[in-house]
């Protein structure tokens, strides 16, 4: 059975997590998505890139 935390199953990221997918440290990861450039949802005080979004964002980045 497979681990639900694993990256293909999860429907969020973590900000940092999205930005090393990107190549980004901690830092520029969350200034990208204080920009913008990493779509982002609030939880509570939680910051999390939804993997629809992000994904949705790389594939439009490839057409444009």
């Amino acid at each position: 059975m497979a681990d639900e935390s694993s990256p293909d199953k999860r429907l969020v990221y973590d900000v940092p997590e999205a930005g090393a997918l990107l190549g980004l440290g901690r830092n520029a990861s969350y200034e990208a998505a204080k920009r913008g450039d990493i779509p982002t949802i609030r939880i509570g005080k939680l910051l999390r890139v939804p993997k629809v979004a992000f994904d949705q964002m790389l594939t439009r980045g490839n057409s444009e």
